[in-house]
């Protein structure tokens, strides 16, 4: 028998999550931009350098897998498939952690090194934030 006190799921469109997920998706998409406009550019900004200017290519594929990544999630908030973001999310948490790790490894400013984890920390609350959202829904 359902419980006769609980409260009406909230639009999915009127979770926090939802919402936190949309910034993911509009930086990801910037990201790609920048890939496209100015690779060099955006390696130096991420801590990277890169050493050659025919390094820029693999900042290239970096910004196709980039823009997939946006394109995806922005699919996802559409649909408003809570359950397909909450897994995108946390399984996208191993990118900044791996960003911070590798810009540290190439010795890249304490500040960049910090960007990438606060990144990991607000995906990190955004998945969580996520899961909160879906459960009840049935998925």
């Amino acid at each position: 028998m359902p419980n006769q006190d609980a409260r009406p799921l909230k639009p999915v469109t009127q979770t926090i999550g939802y919402w936190m997920a949309v910034p993911l998706a509009l930086m990801q998409g910037l990201n790609a931009v920048t890939v496209a406009l100015a690779p060099t550019r955006f390696a130096i900004g991420m801590g990277l350098p890169l050493e050659a200017v025919s390094d820029a290519a693999w900042v290239s594929v970096y910004g196709l897998r980039t823009a997939f990544i946006s394109l995806l999630v922005t699919t996802l908030l559409v649909r408003r498939d809570l359950h397909a973001l909450k897994w995108t999310a946390a399984v996208a948490l191993v990118m900044p952690l791996g960003d911070a790790f590798l810009t540290h490894q190439a010795g890249a400013p304490t500040s960049l090194v910090a960007k990438h984890a606060s990144i990991f920390v607000y995906l990190l609350l955004t998945t969580i934030a996520l899961f909160v959202a879906a459960r009840g829904r049935g998925k």
